[in-house]
């Protein structure tokens, strides 16, 4: 009975301990990407995310300028109603269209030493280091 006890003890520490998102974080942050795993990057243009005030967010997707809105909810965060300018740039669509498409798969975040990652449950979809 011992053991089941400090065994549940144990569980209810180690789920506490879990990083909580706090929409506070994010409020009025710069980041700019630096991994879209399994892309190398352009080294001609750039892809940023800023949040503004109630998690607003807008940046520049290599070529496009886009914008939405960021949600948490129930310790999750998703990006939804992302818009976009429609220029075409050649050497940096693929990138783009990979840079948008996981933003829009992003279900979790974390922040740790000015590198913001966004997540589909564990898997790293976007890496951002903070720019302000």
């Amino acid at each position: 009975m011992k053991h089941l006890i400090f065994c549940g003890m144990l569980i209810l520490l180690l789920s506490s301990c879990k990083e909580k998102l706090d929409p506070a974080s994010f409020n009025n942050t710069k980041w700019e990407l630096s991994e879209l795993p399994g892309l190398t990057l352009p080294s001609s243009a750039k892809a940023t995310l800023n949040f503004a005030d109630s998690l607003k967010i807008s940046g520049k997707s290599f070529c496009n300028n886009y914008g939405g809105k960021g949600e948490i909810a129930d310790n999750k965060i998703t990006v939804k109603n992302v818009f976009g300018t429609k220029m075409f740039c050649q050497e940096t669509d693929a990138a783009e269209r990979a840079y948008l498409h996981a933003l829009n798969q992003v279900n979790s975040a974390k922040i740790t030493d000015n590198k913001l990652y966004l997540l589909n449950g564990d898997k790293t979809l976007l890496v951002f280091t903070k720019t302000n």
